[in-house]
């Protein structure tokens, strides 16, 4: 046993070269700075369409960010993540159809009803491997989609229109697209943040190797399935969040949000960007959502344009978008 690696133990520096680990971090830093620039354009007169494009983008981007947690670090395909995104736009709407527009009280509820329904459906999925674990989630994504249709009081098929925007400190801040950029974009930034120190922590290099060989990690005295659950519930609760800000953002909740296809394009956009790569997942995100944009203004079988590209990407650029550049997180 004596060749095992300890975990717990600092980086060789002979294995952590200083110029690839500054090249890990100037990616994402021109990134977030590009973000933070946008609204200026609306300074400049470009018109709203542009915030309103890039909050979306913002906001897809946190989705997939807390996917690529669990397939680009876990290896856990979940064909059912976007049912994290319809429950926290459905936390949002539901509440304010009540009345209850506080968004600490939408938040909290958000994440609560993420954790849970993570925690349950987790416990159970995470009992199955490989194709069996895929359709095990997009059996319970399903569940909600078709949960949400039913939902007559609250719009069925034909989805919810919110009242107002959540409220802060009894304010309608958000009501000001700006306003509401500048949160998507604070929110995004929090959660990289998050997600990298976790990856990059004990916990994420455990995850990691159960990923590798679950076996071996098992057998030093590890349990995956403790640790692949952990990393569900987080997932699903930052999924959570960013359905939060979507149904603030397009002030309307549709089942739509849970449907398989929701969740395969977060899957699209990972491999797009790059799996394993936190930034890979935002960058995926920006170039996913303009070619649908562009394409779309052409023809709306614009997919069939976007399947061969991302053919090109997966057999060309295996890293993806940022395999490319030579960036990982």
């Amino acid at each position: 046993m004596n060749n095992l690696v300890d975990l717990d133990a600092p980086a060789s520096p002979a294995l952590a070269t200083p110029p690839r680990a500054s090249r890990a971090y100037v990616l994402p830093l021109i990134v977030f700075v590009i973000f933070a620039l946008v609204p200026l354009s609306v300074l400049w007169g470009s018109q709203s369409f542009i915030l309103a494009l890039v909050t979306r983008i913002m906001i897809l981007a946190l989705a997939a960010m807390s996917l690529d947690l669990l397939i680009g670090y876990g290896a856990m395909i979940s064909f059912g993540h976007a049912a994290y995104v319809g429950l926290g736009a459905y936390s949002v709407a539901i509440l304010s159809s009540h009345g209850i527009t506080d968004g600490f009280i939408q938040l909290a509820v958000t994440l609560g009803v993420s954790l849970i329904f993570a925690l349950f459906t987790g416990a159970i999925s995470l009992r199955t491997k490989g194709v069996y674990f895929i359709m095990i989630t997009l059996a319970f994504g399903q569940m909600l989609f078709f949960l949400g249709t039913s939902l007559a009081a609250y719009g069925g098929d034909d989805g919810l229109t919110l009242a107002s925007r959540s409220m802060f400190f009894g304010s309608k801040f958000l009501k000001n697209d700006v306003a509401m950029y500048y949160v998507a974009f604070g929110v995004l930034l929090g959660a990289y943040l998050l997600l990298r120190a976790i990856v990059a922590s004990r916990f994420g290099r455990v995850l990691r190797g159960i990923r590798e060989n679950p076996v071996r990690m098992e057998a030093i005295g590890f349990a995956p399935y403790r640790y692949q659950l952990t990393a569900y519930v987080i997932a699903g609760m930052i999924a959570g969040v960013s359905g939060f800000l979507l149904a603030n953002q397009t002030e309307f909740v549709s089942p739509a949000y849970t449907a398989w296809q929701r969740s395969g394009d977060l899957i699209f956009v990972l491999v797009l960007g790059g799996l394993g790569s936190l930034h890979g997942a935002i960058i995926g995100a920006a170039v996913f959502s303009l070619l649908a944009d562009i394409l779309s203004h052409y023809t709306e079988n614009w997919a069939l344009i976007f399947g061969p590209i991302l053919i090109l990407v997966v057999l060309y650029a295996r890293g993806g978008i940022t395999g490319l550049f030579g960036s990982k997180s």
